[in-house]
Formats: C-alpha cells, sequence, structure tokens
C-alpha cells in the first residue's frame, strides 16, 4: 500500500550534449496522458523561462530534447513514469515575464505520424509482422508476450502503422488470441497482454473522488453472418449465422469470408467478434487523486455501492499540479477463446464444464507474477482455457455461492 500522501514528483531534461538537469522546481502545469486507441504517451508543462547556471532554460529544453518524469512514494517506489521528446518548443514573452511550454511524445510517436504500404502473405505471425515494422522503424524493443496468431493476407496502403498494429492485434483477438496492448516504457516498447501488472490497485469511494459508471446496449451485436465470396452478379452467399444475445433485438454485423480463409477460420473469427461486441458494455470513470504508477491496459479493482470487481484502464489522465487523475475504465469480463486454438490443452476439460474447485490461490491474470487472492472451493465454471506455457492456465467463475473463484488458476487444482 502506498501513501499518496508522500507523493512527489521530479522532471529531468537530457540537453543534447547528454547533460542532464531537474527542473521540477522551474515547471508547472505538468501532465501526462494515455488515450483509448493511441499508442504514444503525451506530455506537457510550462516552464519558467527563468535563468540557470547553465543558461536560460529556453536554451537548455530544445525540439528533440528527452524529458523524463519521476515520482516516488516516498518509499520503496522510485519510477520513471513518463518520457517524450519535445515535439512543441513554444517560448512566450510578456510583460509579466517569460514561459515556454512544451509538448513531448515518447518513442511511439514516430508510428502514429508515419504511413507505409505493407504486404503480409498469408500465415504472417503477429510477432513476425509488429516486429518487422519496429525494426524498421528503429524502435527499441522489450519484451514481447502478445499475440502470435496466424493471419491471411494482409495489404495496407497509405496506412498509418499505428492503425496497423492495432488492426493486427485486433485480427489476433478474433483469432482467439488474448487481448494486449503496445507500451513504451524506460525506452523500451513492448507487446504485453492487459492487465499484467502486478500490483493492483483498489478504489474505494473514501479514498476516491467520484465513480460514474455506465452501463450500455448501444453498440451492441446480436448476430454476425458469415458471407463467401461475390458471385459474377454481385450476390454473396450467406455460409453461416451465428446469434449472440437477439433478445435485445437484432443488430447485425457481416464477416466476409477471405479468399484463403476457410469456413472453420472465418465461423472462428466470426464468434470472436460476437464474443467481443455481442457484450453488454459496462464502462467507470474514475476520479482520485494521483497513483502515478498506473498506466494504460492496467487492472484495477473497484469498490462501491453498486459495484466491487476488477476494471481495465482503457485511457488515463494525470495532473501533476493538483496529485489527481481520471481514468476510463472498462469491465474486465473474461472472454471465452475459441475451442479452435486450444489444441496443446488437456482434452478432458473444455470452455462451459462446470468441474469442482478444490480451494486455493486464485490470480488477476495467468501471467507468473500476477497478484493472487485466496478462492474458497465449490462449483465452478470453465469460462477460458489458455494456451500451454501460461502459468496459471485456466480461468474458473464460481457457480454458486459456495465458492468465489474469479479468476486464473493452476493445473490441477480443480477436477
Amino acid at each position: 500500500m502506498i501513501d499518496l500522501s508522500k507523493i512527489k514528483y521530479r522532471v529531468v531534461v537530457m540537453d543534447e550534449k547528454g547533460a542532464q538537469y531537474n527542473i521540477r522546481d522551474f515547471i508547472q502545469n505538468l501532465g501526462w496522458e494515455e488515450n483509448e486507441n493511441e499508442l504514444s504517451v503525451r506530455s506537457s508543462f510550462t516552464a519558467k523561462n527563468d535563468k540557470t547556471s547553465q543558461g536560460y532554460l529556453s536554451g537548455i529544453i530544445k525540439p528533440g530534447c528527452l524529458i523524463g518524469i519521476f515520482a516516488t512514494d516516498g518509499g520503496s517506489l522510485d519510477e520513471e513514469v513518463a518520457r517524450g521528446y519535445v515535439e512543441t518548443w513554444n517560448p512566450i514573452e510578456k510583460n509579466s515575464g517569460y514561459s515556454l511550454k512544451c509538448t513531448n511524445y515518447d518513442e511511439l510517436y514516430k508510428l502514429q505520424k508515419s504511413q507505409d504500404n505493407r504486404f503480409f502473405p498469408s500465415g504472417t505471425g503477429t510477432k513476425s509482422a509488429l516486429q518487422g515494422i519496429f525494426d524498421d522503424w528503429e524502435i527499441p524493443q522489450g519484451e514481447y508476450k502478445g499475440p502470435n496468431a496466424s493471419h491471411g493476407k494482409l495489404v495496407y496502403n497509405n496506412r498509418y502503422l499505428s492503425d496497423m498494429i492495432l488492426e493486427l492485434l485486433d485480427d489476433a483477438v478474433k483469432k482467439g488470441e488474448e487481448k494486449c496492448i503496445i507500451r513504451a516504457s524506460k525506452g523500451y516498447t513492448s507487446v504485453i497482454p492487459r492487465g499484467s501488472n502486478k500490483t493492483v490497485y483498489v478504489f474505494k469511494v473514501d479514498n476516491s473522488q467520484s465513480f460514474s459508471q455506465t452501463i450500455s446496449t448501444a453498440d451492441l451485436i446480436t448476430r454476425v453472418k458469415v458471407v463467401g465470396k461475390a458471385d459474377d452478379d454481385g450476390n454473396r452467399s450467406v455460409e453461416a449465422t451465428l446469434n449472440g444475445e437477439t433478445k435485445y433485438g437484432i443488430r447485425q454485423r457481416i464477416y466476409t469470408r477471405g479468399s484463403d480463409e476457410t469456413l472453420e477460420d472465418a465461423k472462428s473469427a466470426a464468434q470472436e467478434l460476437l464474443d467481443g461486441e455481442g457484450k453488454i458494455k459496462k464502462e467507470m470513470t474514475v476520479q482520485s487523486p494521483d497513483v502515478p504508477f498506473i498506466r494504460k491496459g492496467d487492472l484495477v479493482y473497484i469498490m462501491s455501492s453498486a459495484v466491487s470487481d476488477y476494471y481495465y484502464v482503457k485511457s488515463i489522465q494525470h495532473n501533476a499540479d493538483v496529485y489527481s487523475m481520471t481514468m476510463e475504465l472498462e469491465y474486465a469480463e473474461p472472454e471465452t477463446q475459441s475451442s479452435s486454438n486450444s489444441s496443446s490443452e488437456k482434452k478432458e476439460y473444455n470452455v462451459g464444464d462446470v468441474v469442482n474447485f478444490h480451494g486455493g490461490t486464485h490470480y488477476v491474470s495467468s501471467y507468473p507474477g500476477a497478484k493472487g487472492y485466496n478462492a474458497r472451493a465449490g462449483k465452478a465454471k470453465i469460462t477460458i482455457k489458455n494456451g500451454s506455457g501460461k502459468a496459471h492456465p485456466w480461468h474458473l467463475i464460481h457457480t454458486d455461492s459456495g465458492s468465489n473463484v474469479y479468476g486464473w488458476v493452476d493445473d490441477g487444482t480443480f477436477d
């Protein structure tokens, strides 16, 4: 547990010669944010353009300089929480004095601003496609714990690289892989599953400023039709129809089977589309004192009079001047993987099976080092069976009040 009253920030600039300066005492309006559907962290501040022992700040801070934001909790945590290169450099002269406004973006910003033409032949893996983009743009790579689905033929013409990357990750999810994010940290870019943070922060009414919950069926998809190649007259035959929560009415999406895609693969992708967009959206906005170590994609736990459950951070804005933050959250509902991606797992258990959980630890993610909590024994349903190599490969949800298991568990913990 951290003491939010002891949170402190510092800001360090590295000039063109590699010298570093702590400029926290000279700046205000310090903040940074990670937004949905964007790859890069954006940070900004306003500096008093005062004269220092090294000269005026506007002479030290120049376009292209590296800016690092660090935070400490006064105890064991002292970490870099954001970094970026100065992209917008705006000195301002007034009668009352001089100031300098700067806006900064991290290494992934070049992918948001660059277009390219790329061709991925059928069978290209997600990892190969993503790492090829990183290599071509000379982006230092960190750990890769992301998907490696086999994609159909993909052709991108004059497309932004960030859009290509997000579409590749989305296509991998449709093929049964875990939803992942791309994140730059300390100069390296990693691909990791959502919710892989080891520390899960809990937000309650008494330690937050406000909770605003939204439950919506506005974008609900309840039916997906799989159609084939058009004939000479332009007509497409319906090859499969998958239904979801049709009690809310028919809200149909069309999935067009690719020329090199089997019907089974197309049906699997359509089912993933239905699984992903065929659920009622549960979202929440939380305003609270700043926890500068939380990032987009992290898992948090919300406890209020209305909910007590896990949520993923979709976007987050940190305001260091007033020590506050705003998070947009998405309900962390387990997603059922398609059976086509589970051939390497034990065949005696499948998604949907009701098993007897022996009791013990359930984890917030399937990866090594995930935070664990004690869970009571009892009946539970298998909602996800993960691929081989995961530390906690099974996701269980209790089916009665006897057990409270709701998370990832190990092999041998149920029968």
